[in-house]
């Protein structure tokens, strides 16, 4: 990329320069792309200051190449103007990575955004003084040039020589093995100094403007704007898979600013006025704000305050009609300018830092020591699902913060004949519609069906009807096709409030207030709407939204319900009985395996992971156990349960009454998904099943493995012997997730171990083994060949 850029200032003093502006905007943003990849996939193996830098000159190159590309197409007759606000910002931001880079201890990673930095200072000079030639903007970039050619040339050397010739600084290995010697070093979320980082360039824009760096507000600043917006909302996805629930919500809020901002500025590119703002929405918003502010400082007080800020902002935007173009907004987006620097510096510091800056949360802690109210939710737990195990934290808050912003955006009418004279479609397309549509899709992740079918289902409706009734769409006129497709909404929507009856009373609120929202849209379509009924239907379903956000807010942060969401309406028996729920404990935990073992040598039976498919244990020392296993899986005679161990040393005891070919077979084909069905024998007795041996296996024979999966033979290893049975009921087809488990047996076991998706699909293969003395061996798919037969 900087050589691209340093190629084009050399050859842009001539008449026609060597790479064209549109060509050179397309092969930024595919280079951004290629960044922004690269950063985070570095940030989810560990957290590092090359995030920063990626995510940073992604969002630099992404609005640049957008510019260049209007530039090209001569939308934008003079691109200096445009380009200035988006330079200086990435040149303060470069050079706040450059700095925590030198601090602690990243040299070529800071001197790259130094040089980066460099070339940014003297892109802003050459564009505010034609003295200075583009010359030197080329040199900044071909320092960066040589470093990457530098950084290249270590590798390979290291590669070929196999770590003999390593050159400073580029010796990954000694890197990695530095920061896992760090540990937990790295910051709790790795994203928030780039998300902060992008805060400072959408208020630079209007800062540029207050202090007469830039002359006017035009459209060729909304590619700034909304390469912002749109870094933020992916930030705000990565921030919840870094388990960072109240900054993944705050860097949500602030991307609606950013489209919202864009969008005041490209309206008078079409219309000569500026458009207008609802101030009931933005009174909402900063309430929104204050109390997400009030909850971050108790995780963050240095983030919280930071918050504030934003509270500020909303309220001068309420307080000016001319909304982002007033001086009173301009002038507290100076102040976010300032701030983000600031507190985003202490992020950067932060992230590979040993001795930290503190940010007040031990302060925090020991203030509500005191207190036996209010108790904050700590602990690896923290954002574990309900069921089992998801990379993502919990997105319920920005969803339903959403709501109440969507709802509130309705209440303005707006003029019918200037539908888009109105500031509402950002409000309602990207806060009701995008944002919502993202946190339906991390509730899907999190196994949360009915939530994520709710979110998703009213995402749609917000996005149809706010392009509609205010993007001119929708006009004077009324329609029966319309009215069709609402009426369609209302019959899926009336379906979740069904749904929602066995959930919560909450729920049950939320959707239903949601169907007097749809009513009004079906009302005004058919030209039967009632005055003033739309306005109290959408402040109803803001209220009830609002609620819903402050209980998810508080069950996030402290322990105990401070707002209840209420139980059931409509109590189910079996699965879903509240207290008949069966313990389910993350996989990937040793802690977890500890419990459930603990659970099977006191006579329980659990659904656990396997190298295949899901399956149902009991300790073969517990005979009742045993007993109880299969009477929850009503298991028939020609499906009978087989043995695992975790080592032919568990069997050493019997080894006399094998003979020695099954027995060198046996060492030679484990561990492995293969059962090998052997002769039943003494052997038998040595395991301490008694009565219940009975229903393992055949008179005949009896099917033994040992699995090739970590978990599982740790778990053997702690139990001994476990008898095994698909964990389906008999005639269904095999489990291959722990929701499946915990849907078809969480009322008749005692706990799941939740792995997620299992490695296969179909259980293990089967060896039988009665006659390998004489050389016979068949080999058989479970499933395909009824079991009688094997």
């Amino acid at each position: 990329g900087s050589l691209l850029l340093a190629v084009h200032f050399y050859s842009s003093p001539r008449a026609a320069p060597l790479i064209p502006s549109t060509a050179l905007g397309v092969l930024l943003l595919v280079l951004s792309a290629l960044l922004a990849y690269a950063g985070i996939r570095r940030s989810l193996r560990n957290a590092s200051l090359l995030v920063s830098l990626c995510l940073a000159v992604s969002a630099l190159w992404s609005g640049y190449g957008v510019i260049l590309i209007l530039a090209g197409q001569a939308v934008l007759p003079a691109p200096g103007a445009a380009l200035l606000p988006g330079m200086a910002t990435f040149t303060l931001a470069l050079l706040l990575v450059a700095l925590a880079g030198f601090l602690c201890g990243e040299p070529v990673l800071a001197l790259v955004a130094a040089a980066l930095s460099l070339a940014g200072a003297h892109e802003v000079a050459l564009h505010c003084s034609s003295s200075l030639g583009p010359s030197a903007v080329a040199c900044s970039h071909l320092i960066v040039c040589l470093l990457g050619g530098y950084f290249a040339l270590g590798r390979m050397l290291c590669f070929l020589t196999k770590g003999k010739v390593v050159l400073p600084g580029t010796d990954l290995a000694e890197k990695k093995a530095r920061e896992q010697g760090r540990g937990g070093a790295g910051s709790a979320n790795p994203f928030a100094a780039p998300g902060l980082l992008l805060n400072m360039l959408s208020a630079s824009v209007f800062g540029c403007r207050l202090l007469g760096v830039t002359p006017t507000l035009s459209p060729g600043h909304v590619p700034w704007l909304w390469a912002a917006g749109t870094y933020q909302i992916g930030i705000c996805v990565l921030s919840y898979r870094a388990m960072d629930v109240l900054m993944a919500t705050a860097f949500g809020f602030t991307s609606i600013l950013k489209f919202a901002a864009g969008y005041s500025l490209l309206y008078p590119a079409w219309q000569p006025e500026e458009p207008s703002f609802p101030t009931p929405f933005l009174v909402v918003f900063s309430i929104l704000f204050a109390v997400l502010a009030l909850f971050l400082s108790l995780q963050s007080p240095v983030d919280g305050l930071y918050l504030l800020v934003f509270v500020t902002y909303c309220i001068a935007l309420a307080c000016s009609p001319r909304g982002f173009f007033a001086g009173g907004p301009q002038g507290v987006a100076v102040a976010i300018f300032v701030a983000s620097a600031l507190v985003s510096l202490i992020h950067l510091y932060n992230v590979r830092a040993r001795a930290k800056i503190p940010l007040g949360k031990g302060a925090v802690r020991a203030l509500l020591a005191r207190s036996s109210l209010l108790k904050l939710r700590e602990g690896p737990d923290l954002h574990a699902p309900y069921l089992g195990y998801s990379k993502y934290a919990d997105a319920e808050v920005l969803a339903y913060a959403c709501s109440v912003l969507a709802s509130f955006a309705l209440t303005a009418t707006g003029d019918p004949q200037a539908p888009l004279a109105t500031v509402v479609i950002p409000w309602m397309v990207v806060a009701g519609g995008i944002l919502k549509l993202l946190g339906g899709s991390v509730a899907f992740a999190r196994g949360k069906t009915l939530e994520s079918s709710a979110f998703i289902l009213y995402s749609v409706m917000w996005i149809i009807w706010g392009l509609a009734r205010f993007g001119g769409l929708y006009g004077t006129a009324r329609s029966f096709h319309a009215a069709v497709g609402i009426v369609a909404f209302m019959l899926f929507n009336s379906f979740i409030v069904f749904c929602s009856l066995f959930l919560n009373m909450a729920w049950f609120f939320y959707s239903l207030t949601f169907m007097l929202v749809a009513v009004s849209f079906l009302l005004d379509a058919i030209h039967a709407l009632p005055t003033g009924y739309d306005i109290a239907a959408t402040l109803i379903f803001g209220l009830v939204s609002f609620y819903c956000f402050l209980a998810a807010l508080s069950s996030s942060t402290f322990q105990g319900c401070c707002f209840p969401l209420g139980r059931p309406m409509v109590q189910l028996s079996g699965v879903g009985a509240g207290s008949s729920k069966c313990l389910h404990l993350p996989a990937r935990k040793a802690s977890s395996v500890k419990r459930i073992a603990d659970i099977l040598r006191n006579g329980g039976t659990c659904g656990i992971p396997t190298d295949t498919v899901y399956v149902l244990v009991a300790a073969c020392s517990r005979p009742d156990a045993v007993e109880k296993a299969h009477r929850s899986k009503r298991q028939a005679q020609d499906r009978p349960m087989s043995l695992w161990i975790s080592s032919l040393k568990q069997l050493e005891p019997a080894k006399h009454l094998f003979t020695p070919l099954l027995w060198d077979f046996m060492e030679a084909a484990w561990p492995s998904p293969i059962s090998l069905v052997i002769p039943r024998g003494e052997w038998v007795d040595f395991l301490g099943m008694k009565d219940s041996a009975k229903y393992v296996g055949t008179p005949q024979s009896v099917a033994i493995r040992i699995p090739d999966c970590s978990v599982t033979t740790h778990l053997i290893d702690l139990v001994g012997p476990i008898v095994v049975t698909s964990a389906n009921p008999t005639g269904e087809a095999d489990t291959t997730h722990h929701n499946q488990v915990y849907a078809k047996l969480g009322d008749k076991v005692d706990a799941v171990l939740c792995g997620g998706p299992s490695p296969e699909n179909i259980a293990s293969t089967v060896v039988d083994c009665t006659k390998i003395d004489s050389g016979t061996i068949g080999f058989f798919r479970v499933g395909i060949i009824p079991k009688s037969q094997v």
